[in-house]
């Protein structure tokens, strides 16, 4: 390695530590007392460095008896939204891109429509039919509107597009049905842009504060982030500092760790769109 490569890496690290240094900020503000906090937030290294240490702050936290719930039902709710997600573009995407039905022109215009609607257009809606329904306060009510995501449905849709046609119509000569195409040629070969789109939805589903804000008024159905803030509703009346920060990182702890993970899927898919471009 020559000495330019050095100082690329160099040069990328500066801005890379700058961009980390508020979630840097933020982890040790959450292991530091809060009389300490209340007195300078920038002690030891401008507050990088928790000196004192403590745990109270996320003690207090998970003392308070419906976190865990909470973390529960985020986890239920991420996961259920990821999976509808994933059945309803892969198999909406594969129609679009390999499949010649009436009206299917329209079917991608509305979905390019449904693009550009903001999701808080359709909220008075939403929330009307499934107050009809009676749906508010559980799990359904919090997956099912996210379920059907035009981005998805786009994303797969591009993706199925960019599988050769051989591999395709060679399965067909064979005898083998669509139905098997689909499940035991091409998902296999859409893997990254699934894991891609998996990665994307559950992030949105976990982070996802204002729907759930709208659809459960019961706290035994509040997400970790909803009942984070209803604890937390109010800085100056909050238990400290340190608690608010405590709070962010357990929010933000399992994306985190989802993405360390997978991001190797996420490399691939934009590689293999870039190629197939």
């Amino acid at each position: 390695m020559n000495r330019s490569y050095y100082w690329l890496v160099l040069g990328l690290s500066i801005p890379a530590f700058l961009w980390l240094v508020p979630t840097l900020w933020m982890v040790s503000l959450s292991f530091q007392p809060n009389d300490v906090l209340a007195r300078t937030t920038s002690s030891t290294f401008f507050g990088l460095i928790p000196l004192p240490f403590t745990w109270n702050n996320y003690a207090a936290l998970f003392s308070f008896g419906q976190t865990p719930g909470w973390f529960l039902n985020s986890f239920i709710v991420a996961i259920g939204m990821t999976l509808g997600v994933l059945l309803v573009s892969t198999t909406a995407g594969y129609a679009l891109a390999r499949m010649e039905f009436p009206f299917k022109r329209t079917i991608m215009v509305i979905c390019l429509i449904g693009l550009m609607v903001p999701e808080q257009a359709v909220f008075i809606p939403l929330y009307t039919m499934f107050a009809d329904f009676g749906w508010h306060n559980s799990y359904h009510a919090l997956i099912l509107p996210r379920m059907a995501v035009p981005i998805g449905v786009f994303l797969m849709m591009q993706f199925f597009k960019a599988i050769p046609k051989d591999i395709e119509e060679a399965a067909r000569l064979d005898g083998v049905t669509w139905l098997k195409i689909f499940w035991y040629v091409m998902l296999p070969l859409a893997r990254p842009a699934m894991m891609t789109l998996t990665i994307l939805t559950f992030l949105y589903a976990w982070n996802d504060y204002l729907w759930p804000l709208v659809s459960a008024q019961q706290r035994e159905y509040f997400t970790i982030t909803l009942g984070l803030a209803s604890i937390q509703s109010n800085f100056a009346q909050s238990e400290g500092l340190g608690r608010v920060m405590a709070s962010g990182v357990i929010a933000s702890l399992p994306v985190v760790i989802l993405f360390l993970i997978f991001q190797r899927y996420v490399v691939q898919a934009m590689t293999a769109g870039g190629s197939k471009g």
